[in-house]
């Protein structure tokens, strides 16, 4: 399990482009001690990981591993065990639905409440697709606004963009994104 947690600690920090050293000093810990951290080898305490989080932009209980039957493990991700990720913006909660970020993309299930929207542009080092499960989503990619219904799909390549659901029902999203940020 330590494994797993030092892979996403690895791959959080490098989608930010923190050295070692930084991520080490914002924990107020050794570059030893991290390096130890993201190969296994060592397990943070509690208030190691809110540092941790902080310093990644993560809420805590993103870095918290799943528990689950070990043959699972790196496997299989249950409903009732997936890990809250994303900034936690008002009206959009998000869960990795990927056992871990270790691979070169993460897969994340988003649920935009009704009326919710994202106040500022946002832009990501990154590519992304998604799928509109259910509801729809208004989508300004670039300044271009592109209303979204179940079963549709888009793509986003680094641009700007802003989203809403004005719309009285939530609405349902996956993502796959590249390279993991979450």
């Amino acid at each position: 399990m330590a494994e797993g947690l030092g892979a996403d600690l690895r791959t959080l920090r490098r989608a930010r482009g923190l050295t070692l050293e930084a991520l080490a000093q914002a924990a107020g810990r050794s570059v030893g001690w991290m390096s130890q951290v993201e190969r296994g080898l060592s397990r943070p305490a509690l208030d190691d990981l809110r540092r941790l989080a902080a310093a990644l932009g993560v809420p805590p209980d993103a870095l918290v591993q799943p528990e689950g039957p070990e043959a699972e493990r790196g496997v299989v991700v249950r409903a009732a065990a997936r890990r809250p990720v994303g900034p936690r913006a008002e009206g959009l909660t998000e869960e990795l639905l990927s056992p871990d970020l270790s691979d070169a993309f993460e897969v994340v299930r988003s649920v935009f409440a009704p009326f919710a929207r994202l106040s500022a542009p946002a832009q990501r080092p990154t590519q992304e697709v998604g799928y509109v499960e259910s509801g729809r989503l208004d989508l300004t990619v670039a300044g271009r606004l592109h209303r979204l219904g179940p079963g549709d799909s888009f793509r986003l390549r680094g641009e700007p963009f802003l989203w809403a659901n004005p719309h009285p029902r939530p609405c349902t999203v996956i993502w796959v994104i590249a390279p993991p940020i979450y």
